[in-house]
């Protein structure tokens, strides 16, 4: 009978293929006790009393696995809590960018930095190896104990919720993996998605030692480098995107759309149009690390003109793009303008193909965020950059990168 339970059975009531009378009547009343017919029924308890049946009838037999459907729903939704951890350190980041608290913990220990300071001596002792570091000489040199007390939290918030991701991976894969819930090509996915965590943490510590550095040179205020913190983010938004992508793949059901034209034109315009919605959200890391958005703070226009004067005044020309905090305003805000006008022409577009519900509620829903992202962007322009505002800004492009990348998912080709 073995063979009998490799796939689901098949209709009303009946066992195709098997002549119930050859069978012993205690196997026959096994049999018809694990089959669940119906619709819905059968999914969710015929796999495991179909099991159940067999253990009882083959008493030396190896329990079987969880269904391949099962394991993939629960594959799914550990992915997708896995991105929403994601989106937590990265609003979370971005707070802690905002309220300047970084640069707060000087030192990084995997294990030993878990336990804050206790007592009066060891806060005393932490805020004086702060002391040592140029953001405490230059900016924050009449900082108070209880005034550090709360920048040393907020980072400590930060890189505990980092832990915590890590975790939320890890431990999850290795018990999957040894259940053999995933597929041979799910388990690489799910290596080179706990790969970047591990990377994600490194990179972190690896940001925040451009900050602590001495530069004799530089008249600046301390900070971090904009290019590790648009490294830092850059990855932080690839692996929320690969592990959302991944799990919704898993619980969405495809589509069978007929490929037309239109739908093909469609398609590659929604795939351009996160491209282009991912590079707004990493341009916004340059304008967090050079405080860009406190340069201009009118619009549409920046001052009393479109064009800037000191749009390209440091030299070489290229260094502008990456360094002027002008330059990198200005083209936050062209990447800005013009997401938002393809999202807008995609909407159109899908308006003219006949599309499921689901993918309809997507598009619409596409073009309320970012249009809400716009709003939210000039908002915390004009205000001159209020901490929450900000930091709901930096939420909303998390939340316009989510939604472009589910209806990515909903146009996917359905594989033959």
């Amino acid at each position: 009978l073995s063979g009998c339970f490799q796939r689901p059975i098949k209709g009303e009531g009946q066992l195709s293929g098997l002549n119930i009378g050859l069978l012993k009547p205690k196997i026959v009343s096994s049999i018809l006790k694990g089959a669940t017919w119906g619709s819905g029924a059968e999914t969710a308890l015929g796999p495991q009393r179909r099991a159940a049946s067999e253990a009882a009838a083959h008493p030396g037999a190896v329990a079987p696995p969880v269904p391949g459907s099962a394991a993939e729903r629960l594959v799914g939704r550990w992915l997708l809590v896995c991105s929403g951890t994601v989106a937590g350190a990265v609003v979370l980041g971005g707070v802690t960018r905002l309220t300047e608290s970084g640069l707060s913990m000087v030192d990084w220990h995997l294990v030993r930095e878990m336990k804050p300071p206790q007592t009066q001596q060891e806060w005393e002792a932490e805020f004086q190896k702060y002391q040592q570091f140029p953001e405490f000489k230059i900016l924050n040199h009449d900082m108070t104990l209880r005034e550090f007390k709360f920048i040393w939290y907020m980072e400590y918030s930060h890189r505990m919720w980092g832990r915590v991701v890590g975790l939320a991976y890890v431990l999850p894969a290795v018990y999957f993996w040894r259940k053999g819930w995933l597929s041979s090509s799910m388990k690489g996915c799910v290596l080179a998605l706990c790969g970047l965590v591990c990377f994600q943490g490194l990179l972190g510590w690896y940001m925040v030692k451009s900050g602590l550095e001495e530069k004799p040179d530089s008249h600046d205020i301390p900070r971090v480098s904009q290019y590790r913190l648009a490294a830092h983010l850059g990855s932080a938004l690839v692996l929320y995107c690969a592990s959302l992508w991944s799990g919704l793949s898993l619980l969405l059901p495809q589509h069978k759309l007929p490929e037309t034209y239109q739908l093909l034109r469609l398609r590659r315009f929604a795939h351009g149009t996160t491209g282009l919605i991912f590079l707004t959200a990493l341009s916004g890391a340059f304008v967090a690390g050079l405080d860009a958005g406190l340069v201009y703070n009118s619009f549409p226009k920046m001052g009393e003109r479109w064009i800037p004067d000191d749009l390209l005044s440091f030299s070489p020309v290229l260094k502008n793009i990456f360094e002027n905090p002008t330059t990198v305003q200005f083209n936050h805000r062209i990447l800005g303008i013009t997401s938002v006008t393809a999202i807008t022409a995609l909407y159109l577009l899908s308006r003219k193909i006949p599309l499921p519900r689901r993918t309809k509620i997507a598009v619409a829903s596409l073009m309320a965020v970012a249009y809400m992202q716009v709003g939210l962007g000039i908002s915390t322009l004009l205000l001159y950059v209020p901490t929450p505002l900000a930091a709901i800004h930096q939420s909303g492009s998390l939340a316009l990168l989510t939604v472009a990348l589910w209806l990515m998912n909903e146009l996917r080709r359905v594989p033959k």
